[in-house]
């Protein structure tokens, strides 16, 4: 049988149809391929938005920790500062004891020394006073008392009797002055030597409390030691210190403002305008750093800071009346005194501070005892003058 021919329209037809099937059927494979593509999509985009919220997560934690971690360590350093403080007025006041003691061990000994000087003129007195009065009992027991009333009744001349009454009496009043003369050294004598007796007694006393005063300042000083290491292990990057040095300063200059607005009051002070070099530092030391010197960053030293034995004493540049003795951060243990004219003069660091607010000072007086109070690893005293609040080169003033 003969095959039947299709007719070329159904033969089109047909043809169009299998390829309708196949694009149909690649429409459907691309959309599902596009579908999971796009699921793979989302499950990796959500993947990284998970990601990146535990990331903020833990680094707002980490902020967190370090926010607190800051405020801890401030905290320890403010606490730490303040016992600085407490340890510096504790080894102050032993120190300033110490010097109170010392004072009064050269007066003792001083006057145990004039005392001893005294004891040996008086004795040389009493040796003298005892060979004149021994001398006169000699030539009264030679004499005689008969010759004197034998003198009398031989007399025939009543002016020859009263010149010879008066002779007598004048040697009667000279050897009773002996007498009590030698009575004054004798009990004087024996003052001298209770006054020594005690003298020296006190003396063993001031020793022994100097003892424990050294051996106070020890532990107060171990104190001291054992807080600034607390506060060297919280270390400071550059930026925090210069921050420190510039908040120290801001306090300082602020206080002596202050004190120069009460400065301006005194009227009757001479000011140091024509004393350019005439003046003696406050203490004799090298100069470690100078005025104008970089300090940190971009803050220069306002002042010079001189290196010094702890316990010497530190002296008035010049007359005036101490404006301020107290503690400042990081300056220590300070005493401001006005000079007048706008003029004042700064000493700090020290150890004890020997005048109070509203002393008068003189030329050369002790006013405080170099130390290393307010944070210094060495001794040394810092020393600014000011003119009307303005730091002043001290080498244009002292030699």
């Amino acid at each position: 049988m003969n095959a039947v021919k299709l007719n070329p329209v159904v033969r089109l037809f047909k043809k169009l149809t299998t390829t309708v099937q196949c694009l149909a059927l690649l429409v459907i494979a691309s959309a599902f391929t596009l579908v999971s593509a796009q699921a793979q999509s989302a499950s990796s985009e959500d993947a990284k938005k998970q990601r990146s919220t535990e990331q903020l997560s833990t680094v707002k934690s980490e902020i967190a920790k370090q926010k607190s971690a800051i405020v801890q360590v401030s905290k320890k350093r403010r606490q730490l500062n303040a016992q600085l403080k407490k340890d510096d007025f504790a080894i102050a006041k032993v120190a300033k004891a110490m010097n109170n003691t010392r004072n009064s061990l050269k007066a003792t000994q001083d006057k145990l020394t004039s005392l001893a000087k005294e004891k040996a003129q008086l004795n040389r007195d009493k040796v003298q006073q005892e060979n004149a009065l021994a001398h006169q009992l000699r030539t009264a027991y030679t004499t005689g008392q008969h010759d004197y009333l034998k003198m009398l009744l031989n007399q025939e001349e009543s002016s020859q009797v009263q010149r010879s009454l008066t002779y007598y009496q004048y040697l009667s009043k000279a050897r009773i002055a002996e007498i009590e003369a030698f009575q004054a050294t004798i009990a004087r004598l024996s003052e001298v030597e209770v006054e020594q007796q005690q003298k020296a007694k006190q003396l063993t006393q001031l020793q022994q409390t100097q003892q424990s005063q050294r051996a106070a300042l020890e532990k107060n000083k171990a104190q001291r030691k054992k807080t600034l290491t607390a506060l060297r292990k919280e270390l400071l990057s550059n930026k925090q210190q210069l921050a420190k040095l510039e908040q120290e300063e801001a306090n300082l200059v602020a206080e002596l403002e202050r004190l120069a607005r009460q400065s301006a009051l005194a009227k009757n002070l001479p000011g140091l305008d024509r004393l350019k070099r005439k003046l003696r530092w406050p203490v004799s030391g090298r100069i470690k750093h100078s005025f104008g010197t970089r300090k940190q960053g971009y803050l220069r030293w306002k002042g010079v800071l001189l290196s010094a034995a702890v316990g010497r004493q530190v002296t008035s540049i010049y007359s005036g009346k101490v404006l301020f003795s107290d503690w400042l951060k990081g300056y220590g243990l300070v005493t401001v005194i006005d000079h007048g004219k706008g003029y004042m003069s700064l000493y700090g660091h020290n150890q004890a501070l020997l005048k109070n607010v509203g002393d008068t000072v003189e030329p050369g007086e002790a006013i405080a005892i170099v130390g290393q109070s307010g944070g210094q690893s060495e001794p040394g005293l810092y020393f600014e003058i000011r003119h009307h609040g303005k730091a002043v080169n001290p080498k244009l003033w002292c030699r």
